[in-house]
Order: structure tokens, then sequence, then C-alpha cells
């Protein structure tokens, strides 16, 4: 019956379409539009077939999302990491007030060992760079410690973290860690917040302190033919620090939920 009505054979039957974002009401219209990417919200609610395709952090452009970041000694360090032995990697975050206007996370340092790292020597880089920082320290990552991480020599990474970090930060250090979501959500989460479908970037990188994660937003590819996964055979030296950024996206920013633009979640208590 719709694929006659839609065929205007009969004059007293009718098809019509609306996109969704025509018909639902505007306050909740606005809430996606903060929560969702751009291609996630032209899916959603306007009815677009994503095809995918190229870069996965394809919001990402180094003119609008990079720029001298601060770092504040009263406001909560957040590490994310990702367990590998080639590189060793991590990300150094703050929530921040962006060059971009908006409240949100800035990476202002990291952690990049080429070769032959260990989850121990990533723990001793970041308390080189960072074991002075006085404030709290929340620790997020991969929940399953990593299949070429550090779990061979000693306990898990987990417990490996634990004990390098601990001894510096006392009870200060939480460690974040969930079960991990689908790569897809991971990935959803990062492109919102690095540019939402009101045209908002809330992630950016300091390009001089995290350069590495500069070239992994900008390299991270996905696989041709496949239904949106990260290609990690394409460089098997990306995606590290990126993936580890996705775990904390994920877990603090989901798309699935608004966000507490005025409060940030770390004084919620």
């Amino acid at each position: 019956m719709y694929t006659y009505a839609i065929s205007g054979q009969d004059p007293e039957w009718a098809g019509f379409s609306w996109k969704t974002a025509e018909i639902l009401p505007t306050a909740e219209i606005e809430s996606a539009k903060r929560t969702l990417s751009e291609e996630m919200f032209q899916q959603e609610y306007e009815g677009s077939f994503l095809v995918f395709a190229g870069r996965v952090y394809h919001p990402f452009d180094a003119r609008t999302h990079c720029a001298p970041l601060i770092y504040t000694r009263s406001t909560p360090l957040i590490i994310t990491m990702d367990f590998n032995t080639q590189p060793g990697s991590a990300s150094i975050i703050q929530e921040q007030r962006l060059p971009s206007g908006c409240d949100g996370i800035g990476v202002i340092g990291e952690v990049h060992i080429p070769r032959h790292s260990t989850t121990p020597a990533v723990c001793r880089k970041i308390i080189q760079d960072w074991g002075d920082h006085p404030g709290q320290v929340y620790v997020y990552g991969d929940a399953t410690g990593g299949a070429q991480g550090s779990s061979r020599i000693a306990g898990s990474d987990w417990d490996l973290v634990k004990a390098e970090l601990h001894p510096v930060f006392g009870n200060r250090l939480s460690i974040k860690v969930k079960t991990n979501p689908r790569e897809r959500v991971r990935i959803n989460a990062v492109n919102s917040m690095l540019k939402n479908a009101k045209g908002e970037i809330r992630l950016m990188v300091d390009p001089v302190k995290a350069p590495t994660v500069v070239k992994d937003f900008e390299g991270v590819r996905l696989l041709e033919g496949g239904s949106g996964e990260i290609d990690k055979k394409a460089d098997p030296h990306l995606s590290h620090w990126t993936d580890g950024i996705g775990y904390l996206c994920a877990q603090e920013y989901p798309i699935v939920a608004p966000q507490r633009a005025a409060l940030s979640k770390y004084q919620l208590g």
C-alpha cells in the first residue's frame, strides 16, 4: 500500500516523509546537537546514510584543534593509556576552557617510547614529567590490559600501573577502568568531542607538547570496505594515543547522554 501511495497513481492516497529533526521538540534537537558529532546527527536525525571510509577522526583539523594549552596544578590530571611495547604510549589531559571558547579537555602532554617499552617504563616517564602534580590523578585505558602489554612480566598491566604510580601520587590516584566499550562507541564519542553538530570543539591538542597525538588523530584510518572499524594494520604505530583518549571519552563524555556544561564531573562528589 505504501509503494502505491508514493507512486501518486491514486489521488486519495499520498506518501509523505519528514526529517526527524523537523518534527521533534527544539530542546531535544539542541541537546542532540551538543552530544552528537555532525555525522551522527545527520544519520540519526536527518536520515543520512553513512559510508565508512577514510580517516577515523575526520573532524580533526590541526588549524582548529591545535593550540598552546595551559597546565593548572590545582586541576585534576587525566592520564589515558593503551598498553603496547612498540610504541609505549600515554596522553596527559586536563579539563579547561579551550582556545575554541568551549569548556572541554586539552591534551597537554604525552608519552611516546618508540620501541621495547613496558608499562613500568611508561609510568616512570609519567612520573618524571608529572610526578610533582599536587592534585588528583585519574587514569583511564584498556580494561583488558592490551595483548602486547607487560602482563607477561609480573601481574596485569593495571597492577603494574598501580605499583608504579601509587607510591608517588598516593590516595590522590584513581584508576577509572571499566569494561571496554565497543570500538565504534569510542570513535563516536571522540568525534563528538572534536566537533559536535553545533560546531563546538571540546577537545584540543597542544602540538608542541603532544605532537604524536596530533599525528595519531591525523593518521588513523578506517578499514576499507568495513563497517567503521579501525584499520590496525595500516600503521601499527598509530591509534594507541587516540584509543586511550577514546576510553576516556566513551566513559565520561558519552554521546548517549547530555553533557554537563557548567560543572566539571570531577567536582560532583
